[in-house]
């Protein structure tokens, strides 16, 4: 009898350590969660980020709060994140600050793969090739005409990362003699692109969109994989014979070194939970972006596919990552 009630007893003591185990696993969010975004308030990103976080603090019962870091093309935001170390600090940004960000330093503060961990993307950017509409050409290949019988006449210009590498990798694929003109501030360049300063811009379709709808610029392709919600008589990159202008410009959620991964799943669930309700695609739409959920297995995989992407447009401009 003494050793019937000393079996049962471990078996309850078992049961209750299971069910423990299992509550805690549950019981993410513990306490505030915060986002930290490499971009000022109100860029895409920063919207993205704050219809998600008003959802999830909704469906958790526990407060998110975004945190704004910009500025040293995203490392002060990835930095302040890596030193958090804490799996309730969370980096919300696009993947290509992490994939280009090696190309554009010497050496760098973190290390990506270690140090942020996919948890669940939830969109793309839609990034756009545009033209001066005064130059009236409706086509990237009128521009490639024009480039050839102009060579060295056409300036470009291009958003940093994603963009600048797309954009200069492919010209200098396709042999074009086309200026590269830095800025600064690329908000400038819409303007000076409708002006006709310069020629060629790639950039996000949000930034130009504007300037397009009042007629003074012509958006030649998106470089996404489906045609933009706002601007859908755009045809692809791809869908206008230049694939090597394609690229998913995807972003997301990240999480931190050890994070384990029944939690990266629950928060992905939470997150594609959230993203049923319609107000959230339309509103993405609205700011040139395409809602783009991936648990983290498969976001984990399309950032490796975006890595190799770029090491092989590195190669073709001579670029060398950060060792």
């Amino acid at each position: 009898m003494r050793r019937f009630l000393a079996l049962a007893g471990l078996a309850i003591a078992a049961c209750l350590h299971f069910a423990g185990g299992a509550a805690a696993q549950q019981a993410y969010p513990a306490r505030t969660v915060k986002f930290i975004m490499p971009f000022g308030a109100a860029s895409a990103s920063d919207i993205t980020a704050r219809l998600f976080a008003d959802r999830l603090s909704a469906r958790w019962g526990k407060p998110v709060v975004v945190e704004n870091r910009p500025g040293g093309d995203g490392i002060v935001s990835v930095q302040a994140f890596v030193n958090a170390a804490d799996d309730h600090t969370l980096w919300f940004g696009p993947a290509g600050i992490l994939t280009v960000a090696p190309y554009d330093h010497d050496t760098l503060p973190y290390d990506a793969k270690r140090d942020l961990l996919p948890i669940v993307s939830v969109s793309a950017v839609v990034l756009a090739i545009s033209a001066p509409a005064s130059m009236n050409i409706d086509t990237i290949d009128q521009l490639v005409a024009l480039a050839k019988a102009q060579p060295g006449k056409l300036n470009a210009a291009a958003a940093t990362g994603i963009s600048d590498f797309l954009l200069f990798g492919w010209i200098k694929n396709m042999d074009l003699q086309i200026v590269k003109v830095p800025y600064r501030d690329i908000m400038q360049a819409p303007n000076d692109l409708a002006e006709e300063r310069i020629q060629v811009l790639s950039t996000s379709l949000a930034v130009v969109q504007p300037l397009m709808q009042a007629g003074k610029i012509k958006v030649l392709a998106v470089s996404s994989t489906q045609r933009a919600p706002t601007a859908p008589d755009i045809p692809t990159a791809k869908e206008a014979g230049y694939p090597a202008l394609s690229f998913e410009s995807i972003g997301g959620i990240f999480g931190p070194r050890g994070m384990s991964q029944p939690t990266r799943e629950a928060i992905a669930a939470d997150v594609r939970a959230v993203a049923a309700d319609p107000v959230i695609a339309k509103r993405l739409g609205d700011i040139g972006t395409i809602m783009d959920i991936r648990g983290p297995a498969e976001f984990g995989r399309a950032v490796e596919e975006q890595r190799d992407r770029l090491a092989g447009i590195a190669k073709v401009l001579g670029l060398k990552a950060a060792q």
